[in-house]
């Protein structure tokens, strides 16, 4: 095989892993958890309580919506941390940054 089939045949391998890594719009809780190296349960009370912005969405499982979160929310996140509490909030124990 010469060096120019190999860089052919990297180039579609790579074309290939590029097309399975598109741009998520929105992640669970769980995915956040992942990505920011927190608990499931602590990412749900920081969007239980605004310090981190999320939205309820219908799961199409069960009665109950769950948390999702933006990418751009992700991304204040990385940026920024947690957004402080809403006013007249004040927690003893809050596991943010």
């Amino acid at each position: 095989m010469t060096l120019e089939e190999r860089l052919e045949r990297i180039e579609s391998m790579l074309a290939v892993l590029m097309e399975g890594q598109q741009r998520r719009d929105w992640h669970s809780v769980s995915q956040f958890a992942r990505l920011v190296g927190r608990s499931e349960f602590t990412c749900r009370e920081w969007c239980r309580r605004g310090r981190i912005q999320a939205r309820k969405k219908e799961s199409g499982r069960g009665a109950h919506a769950s948390w999702a979160i933006s990418q751009e929310e992700f991304e204040q996140f990385q940026r920024e941390g947690l957004r402080p509490f809403p006013q007249g909030e004040q927690a003893a124990t809050d596991n943010g940054r």
